[in-house]
Parts: C-alpha cells; structure tokens; sequence
C-alpha cells in the first residue's frame, strides 16, 4: 500500500535534514571582511529558514521586536499578508497604542487566492486604525520594514506563512544607519503611487468577505 512509503519518504527525509543540520559548517572566508567606516550604524544580516535546521523563527522574531519597540510609525511593504494570531496581535497592539502603521500591498496580485485571503485580514486591521494602501501602478514585491526613521528591515521577507515559517529566507537589520533615510524616500514615493483601503470598501463586499475568511482555513499552506 502507499502509506509505508510515504512514512518511509518522510522518515528518510528527516533524518537527511538531522544530517544536514550536523554537517553544515561556516567557514570565515564565506563572509565578507567588515568594512570601516564612521557613523554607519548597526548593521546585521541574517539567514531564516525552517525547523530542525534553524531553532527559531528569526524573522518572525525580529518583526515582533520592531513592532514592540515603535513609539512613531512603522512603515511596511509587503506583497502578501498571510500571518498568524501572535503577528497579527502585535501589529493590533502597536496600532492602538497611537503608533502609526501604514501598510502598503499590490493592488494587482500575481495569485487570486493569496490576495484573498491577504484581503481578509483588512477588516480587523482597519478597525484599530492601521492604514492600508495598494500600489496600483501594478504588481508590488518590495518586502521593507521602516521603524521611527531608526530601524529598517530589508531582504526577502514576506509577511505570509510560507517566508517566516518554511522557506529558507535572508535579510539585514539596519539601526540608525544612513541608507534607512534612502529606504524612507523610496517608501514614501511608494506610498505616493497606492490608493487608500477604508472599511466601506471591505465591508461592502459581503460574499468576498465569506469566501476569503474561508480560505483563511488553508492560510498555513499560501
């Protein structure tokens, strides 16, 4: 019968993943020799990926601490929004707490599902005061994360299920760095290019409403 092999499939591909955990090494000539240079900031990259092989969720992690640390705003453009109860909480709780939190999304997605379900989440969001605009000019990829003009998170980091908790991801971790005023004028002329979401919009839409807070039951797998 089939079921044999596939917990012979799963069972041998775990243990290669063990394996691979074991053997993996990191050899200094693999990075880059740090450069010297005043006033730079902090500036750390970092590598993401899935269990057994990472013992955490790091970017998960470093969005939730950017998150609780914003007095100000926090600026984010992100071409899906699929996340779970913990994220979506954090950014609930930034938003209620007078910190200002602009979102922006494609208004043309490249998947019909994901942007439903992504469109799912507008209500509640909307609701404790976040901004949500899309990007209209087309299809919107940039995954940038702007805090109070003092942190910014760039790399390929998505806010969906699949980047923060399956795929193998790499980003870096700016603090009072020159290049974070850069980021900001690109997010600002973003943001200049979207077209606000307000919650006539989302709740106007009943049946799309239904159907995407049904797809919300496969959200782990987008």
């Amino acid at each position: 019968g089939w079921f044999p092999l596939f917990i012979l499939f799963w069972t041998i591909f775990l243990l290669a993943l063990l394996i691979l955990e074991q053997s993996v090494s990191f050899k200094k000539e693999m990075y880059p020799k740090p450069l010297k240079c005043r006033n730079c900031g902090f500036i750390m990259p970092f590598g993401d990926g899935p269990k057994p092989l990472y013992k955490r969720n790091v970017s998960k992690s470093v969005i939730q601490n950017l998150l609780s640390s914003a007095t100000s705003y926090v600026y984010i453009t992100t071409p899906y929004l699929i996340i779970d109860n913990d994220l979506l909480t954090d950014i609930e709780n930034a938003s209620l707490r007078g910190v200002k939190i602009k979102i922006a999304l494609p208004k043309i997605p490249d998947k019909k599902l994901v942007n439903l379900i992504t469109k799912s989440y507008y209500n509640r969001l909307l609701l404790v005061g976040v901004e949500i605009v899309e990007y209209t000019p087309g299809f919107l990829h940039a995954k940038t994360y702007i805090v109070d003009g003092k942190y910014a998170l760039l790399g390929t980091v998505n806010l969906d299920y699949r980047s923060l908790i399956h795929h193998f991801e790499n980003a870096v971790l700016f603090y009072n760095s020159p290049v974070i005023k850069d980021v900001l004028i690109d997010v600002e002329n973003t943001f200049k290019s979207c077209e606000s979401v307000n919650l006539k919009d989302v709740n106007g839409k009943v049946l799309r409403r239904l159907f995407s807070s049904l797809l919300r039951f496969f959200a782990p797998l987008m």
